[in-house]
């Protein structure tokens, strides 16, 4: 008999692939996925899948979205890519235009790169590079405690020290990291902040999530706190950078996260959300007197650069998430969401086994009750995972936090069903676990 194509099909895989976050041997083979429609993802055998978490929060209005998928088949048909330095398009000189409107007013100039990561990796050069042009000679960068920034080397040096970086330790930067302004830690912060303010090796950045801190746990910070740090940073001449890779582009309920925030970052990173999940786009943008920094002849150019810089098909994706922005009531989306996540904390946040519950915009994180300590390594992780994917939901709970990041296309129905199996995995914690 022949073998079926679906054994080969993950034989294959597993032969080939190494996929991201995964232990050889130790957890199931990858599922294929052969499309997706919406808040939906279907296998080869198809069995609809609901994605609970927007793949790794990158899907804003729902899968093979048509007005995005058009967008890059004709941006395709017309110019595919072109190198950036020395050229540009219309693309990108309108996505540019377009993010600079929607951005706070203090930001004027967009570069782009390729990913989360590679943002914040062009931010950090650019504050660095930006205060030695001025004669300066600081160097270190202040961050959050449990901050993510990403996985390439300057993004896992501004990111907390723990489990993603502990093979690299001692090849990253050296930071300094204060506590985050959550609830009970809002003095401290600000203590600690001014504390490394006035050292005698004076900071040169401070890097932050705003509102939001995703992989430490879904954990919420206090806007007018956080403002207070981004003021006190920039009396003392450090430059601001505010990661806005998970949180930009509705999630939080606002356009922008920092749009909470009486006080804007100097420099901000984006990607994520960027092309509504379609394509890989990153953009880092700053203020003028950061660009401006830079005219002081060749010696100061800044050397950074992607081979994939500014892609036209790339930014035509983004162009079209931004274009459903405008034509469709997408915040009344967003909205309604956010009512559904209201009304289902009001109804579970007393479980027994709720250690505590949050939510904002589109986001809801319930931090389960367990013997083990929150980390990513919480080995409830795990049989949230497998319970829920049973069900037919993708979720990938962070330890012991389970959370839901959906599209904003996502119906009503399937929220209920998410709320369901979340309140019956809730019982088979009192029953088994």
């Amino acid at each position: 008999m022949a073998e079926s194509p679906l054994k080969n099909f993950k034989s294959k895989d597993n032969a080939l692939i190494w996929h991201p976050y995964a232990v050889p041997d130790l957890y199931a083979e990858s599922i294929p996925i052969v499309k997706a429609l919406g808040a939906h993802l279907f296998d080869e055998q198809n069995n609809k899948i609901i994605d609970a978490i927007s793949s790794w929060w990158t899907t804003l209005h729902g899968h093979s979205n048509p007005h995005i998928g058009n967008s890059i088949v004709n941006q395709q048909k017309k110019l595919d890519h072109v190198i950036f330095s020395g050229f540009t398009h219309e693309p990108a000189i309108r996505l540019a235009e377009k993010l600079i409107q929607l951005l706070p007013e203090n930001q004027k100039k967009v570069f782009y790169s390729d990913n989360g990561s590679t943002a914040v990796e062009v931010a950090l050069k650019m504050a660095l590079q930006s205060q030695y042009i001025n004669g300066g000679t600081r160097r270190k960068i202040i961050a959050f405690k449990n901050a993510y920034h990403g996985d390439t080397f300057g993004a896992m040096s501004v990111s907390g020290r723990g489990l993603f970086t502990a093979p690299f330790e001692k090849l990253l930067f050296e930071v300094d990291f204060i506590d985050a302004p959550i609830p009970g830690l809002e003095e401290s912060s600000c203590k600690q902040l001014e504390q490394l303010l006035f050292a005698e090796e004076k900071p040169a950045a401070f890097i932050f999530e705003p509102i939001l801190q995703g992989t430490a746990g879904m954990v919420m910070h206090d806007a007018s706190v956080l403002s207070k740090i981004i003021k006190m940073c920039k009396a003392n001449n450090v430059i601001t950078i505010a990661d806005e890779v998970l949180v930009g582009f509705g999630r939080t309920g606002k356009f922008f996260a920092s749009d909470y925030l009486t006080e804007k970052a100097d420099i901000f990173c984006l990607s994520k959300g960027l092309t509504g999940g379609s394509m890989a786009l990153g953009v880092t943008t700053c203020c003028q007197k950061i660009y401006d920094s830079f005219h002081q002849g060749e010696q100061h150019v800044f050397f950074h650069g992607h081979s994939y810089t500014g892609n036209p098909i790339c930014c035509a994706a983004a162009l079209a998430s931004l274009e459903i922005f405008d034509e469709n009531p997408v915040f009344e989306q967003i909205s309604a969401i956010e009512k559904c996540h209201q009304q289902f904390v009001g109804k579970i946040m007393m479980h027994p086994k709720i250690k505590s519950i949050r939510t904002i915009g589109t986001i809801l994180a319930i931090e389960l009750v367990n013997t083990e300590n929150t980390s990513y390594s919480n080995s409830l992780r795990k049989i949230a995972y497998d319970y829920f994917l049973s069900k037919g939901i993708l979720l990938r709970p962070l330890g012991n936090i389970i959370y839901l990041m959906p599209p904003y296309c996502i119906e009503q129905v399937d929220l209920q069903y998410i709320y369901h199996h979340i309140e019956l995995f809730l019982q088979k914690m009192d029953n088994a676990i």
